[in-house]
């Protein structure tokens, strides 16, 4: 059976994978501005207030560097919140992407924001090895954190995935990952082949498939040590459908290959709010460390398979 998005015409699937024409309450750059607008001020808030290490080289490359930030009572045992920038690997970076830095730094979480080398200059492959190679750095720098809870939106959230399927042992260390947020990813690569998302990126199909977790998870048998490492797969209700059957299938493949899964889509909030929202100390995501978030369904009842646990303690 083929699947769903290989009937769509050239212009749906064009329209389905641009996330701004599907915003409700502003056009398609108004939402674009504002996006980049409060991920700048947020940025410049963290920079301004909070304990911080800015511009850390991971590796050797020019764009190889995080940000981290610290709450006021700083130490090495910590959880840390790794976040992995949007922008259809094309754009976004690390100084417009500190959305949630002061309400997680305020209840005593170290965040990190990574930067990579988006297209042209890098490619899928290479982001997804400075991906894996920044939280090695962060796991043999601060080797006595409480946990490392990896987060990722929209291309962020592919390159998270990603790190379900990497052998740690290339990288010299064994990070202590304890949860995966993903939001409003795309887990199979192959339906942006034939849009103008991948003019710069350039993917042949076999790049896409080597780089979409969903079509990796199935073979790659959960390690003893990760089966407890809850994954949240979080989409907006005004994602489009296309973005929406990717994470429901992205968590239903989870759940069949034994990963702690669960899935919430957030109510009222289009691709772009879901991560802007999270400057707000009150948003939904902010909560999710005090106890378990619920499932929203989008499938029949009996699919769902709520294994999550309590993601930051």
């Amino acid at each position: 059976m083929d699947a769903p998005w290989r009937v769509l015409s050239a212009e749906e699937l064009e329209k389905q994978y641009s996330p701004s024409e599907w915003v409700v309450r502003r056009g398609a750059q108004e939402a674009l501005q504002t996006y980049l607008q409060m991920g700048s001020e947020a940025t410049s808030k963290a920079r301004a207030t909070r304990k911080s290490q800015l511009d850390v080289p991971y590796g050797d490359g020019e764009g190889e560097k995080v940000d981290i930030y610290f709450p006021d009572a700083a130490s090495e045992a910590l959880p840390f919140f790794v976040f992995f920038h949007g922008g259809y690997w094309q754009s976004g970076s690390k100084d417009q992407s500190a959305f949630m830095v002061n309400p997680l730094t305020a209840h005593g979480v170290a965040v990190v924001i990574v930067a990579y080398d988006i297209a042209p200059k890098g490619t899928i492959d290479k982001m997804v090895d400075q991906v894996a190679r920044s939280i090695a750095f962060v796991q043999k720098s601060f080797p006595e954190n409480k946990g490392l809870f990896l987060c990722g939106h929209s291309a962020g959230a592919q390159l998270a995935a990603m790190m379900l399927l990497v052998n740690w042992s290339k990288h010299g260390v064994t990070p202590s990952l304890k949860g995966f947020f993903l939001m409003s990813g795309i887990y199979d690569l192959e339906p942006l082949l034939s849009t103008s998302q991948n003019a710069p990126l350039h993917m042949t199909p076999e790049d896409a498939r080597r780089n979409s977790p969903q079509r990796h998870l199935e073979a790659a048998p959960v390690e003893p040590g990760n089966s407890a490492c809850p994954v949240l797969v979080i989409v907006g209700q005004h994602d489009s459908p296309e973005f929406h059957r990717q994470s429901w299938e992205f968590y239903e493949t989870l759940c069949q290959t034994g990963w702690k899964a669960s899935f919430e889509e957030l109510p009222s909030v289009d691709h772009f709010e879901i991560i802007w929202n999270l400057t707000r100390e009150e948003d939904r995501l902010n909560q999710v460390g005090p106890g378990p978030p619920t499932v929203t369904a989008k499938g029949p009842i009996s699919k769902v398979k709520d294994h999550s646990e309590n993601h930051l303690q």
